[in-house]
């Protein structure tokens, strides 16, 4: 008996540990601030004189935003990055005659 319990429970936690993670998944996610958020721009690179300067051909540039700045979601809003739900309404019956 108690190793068809070890069993069950080996089965069962993994499952349960994720439960975290999922919570972590969930749409109220975007509504708090995130450590990206308070990132700033910085000065472009300064080489010393005496030194050659790193090839920037290739440089990947972020290009400047362009129109107004989009406000952040409300709570009652879902975030841009959640799925849509999966599972539609089933329509009500229409009433017998």
């Amino acid at each position: 008996m108690k190793f068809r319990a070890a069993w069950a429970l080996a089965a069962v936690l993994p499952v349960l540990s994720g439960c975290h993670t999922l919570r972590e998944m969930t749409s109220e996610s975007c509504h708090k601030p995130r450590p990206y958020m308070a990132a700033r721009s910085v000065p472009p690179l300064t080489i010393p004189t005496g030194l050659s300067s790193p090839n920037t051909r290739d440089a990947l540039v972020v290009p400047p935003l362009k129109g107004p700045v989009l406000p952040p979601p409300t709570a009652k809003e879902p975030c841009l990055d959640a799925p849509p739900s999966y599972i539609a309404a089933r329509p009500k019956p229409a009433p017998k005659a």
